[in-house]
């Protein structure tokens, strides 16, 4: 069951979970500084991530303020109630020729926060829903589970789309716990779609999702993914790495002079521009940098 809970009991509970203290670096390779045309790309996403906290009512009929800055996107299925499932939504984006789902997810300004992302127990994925996928794979268990309640019905909607509209690009987004399940999601799509059909992600302050084996395996499979890190947010930096977690590729960190850094493998831990290097532990991190700015964009129930 989700629960919500306050920032301050977030952030006490965050810092049990997020120390990298003694953990080796890992191998990177040099960083590279993002174009502006590379950062403005990012925004549409970051829209779409924060139109998933908003009153479903709304995103179905696509009126709502974050709705608003992309025009001509057509939903076609809502679902979730933002407790024991969280809202989510799916539609066809003829500006991308994109069938797109968004995950909605935690809002740190709100009194009650998600408890999923507080389960740290991890579990092997359901091969019913991730054929073919060794049990040496392990994911958070709060994750799974919460993917595992919309991903057959979502699939159907996306399988749906995708014949209608002759479109062979899935786009998956969300942010918090809404990123962990698009993430999942890229996976889940890429084993179960034509591998004709283009899959990618855009996440933004997502926590760690799985173990080595996760991120080795999402590397291999989803290489069209970033997860969108902002200045100090502290989210992306747990469940710790002692706790054996490991993000995937695809950092892009923002920074707070406005640019932002493509950082190199899975969980850059060297370079000083990168999530690990700026926000060591959660005490140096900033709960409300987990709202954006993303581009320009702020992301949670409170800008709708």
């Amino acid at each position: 069951m989700l629960l919500r809970f306050s920032t301050s009991v977030l952030a006490s509970t965050l810092a049990l979970v997020a120390s990298t203290t003694a953990l080796p670096a890992l191998h990177t390779r040099a960083i590279s500084e993002l174009t502006q045309a590379d950062l403005n790309a990012l925004a549409p996403f970051a829209r779409f991530a924060g139109a998933a906290y908003c009153d479903l009512g709304q995103v179905q009929a696509w009126n709502c303020a974050a709705c608003k800055s992309i025009p001509g996107f057509q939903p076609k299925l809502t679902g979730g109630n933002g407790n024991d499932v969280q809202q989510y939504f799916v539609g066809y984006w003829p500006d991308q020729k994109a069938v797109v789902v968004v995950h909605e997810g935690t809002d740190p300004t709100q009194f009650l926060s998600d408890l999923t992302d507080l389960n740290i127990a991890t579990k092997s994925l359901d091969t019913s829903l991730f054929p073919g996928v060794s049990s040496a794979v392990q994911v958070h268990g709060g994750f799974a589970d919460e993917h595992a309640k919309t991903a057959g019905t979502i699939l159907t909607e996306v399988k749906a789309l995708l014949s209608q509209t002759g479109s062979s690009n899935v786009f998956l987004v969300g942010h918090s716990l809404g990123g962990a399940l698009a993430e999942l999601d890229a996976m889940f799509m890429t084993l179960n779609l034509p591998a004709s059909v283009h899959v990618k992600a855009v996440t933004f302050g997502t926590p760690r999702v799985g173990n080595p084996a996760w991120a080795t395996l999402f590397d291999s499979k989803v290489a069209d993914f970033k997860r969108v890190d902002n200045m100090d947010d502290p989210i992306p930096i747990v469940p710790g790495r002692f706790l054996g977690f490991e993000h995937p590729h695809g950092e892009v960190h923002l920074l707070e002079d406005g640019t932002g850094v493509s950082c190199p493998g899975d969980d850059d831990a060297t370079d000083a521009e990168c999530t690990i290097a700026s926000v060591p532990n959660v005490f140096d991190g900033n709960v409300l940098d987990h709202l954006g700015p993303y581009e320009g964009v702020y992301v949670g129930t409170i800008f709708c």
